[in-house]
């Protein structure tokens, strides 16, 4: 399970990309705004509909990623068809 978070690390480094983990604040009490965090939650949101992706049923890393690529892309195609 650890090799997956170094995995991501190393494509965003070779890709230049920059990871932000975004924490609450450690004096933060109740409710509190956290910047961009609604893009993950949106997309975790758009993930969920599809039924084999509310689960991690895949024994392959690669296959859940192409899962992935093809809900993403059903997304994408979708929305440019019926703009």
């Amino acid at each position: 399970m650890g090799g997956l978070p170094l995995q991501l690390m190393d494509k965003a480094t070779f890709l230049d990309f920059t990871v932000e983990i975004i924490r609450r604040s450690e004096t933060a009490k109740g409710f509190e705004i956290l910047p961009r965090r609604w893009v993950v939650e949106r997309t975790f949101g758009w993930i969920i509909r599809w039924r084999r992706l509310v689960k991690d049923y895949e024994q392959r890393i690669d296959v859940a990623e192409a899962m992935i690529h093809i809900a993403m892309g059903s997304l994408m195609l979708r929305r440019n068809a019926h703009p």
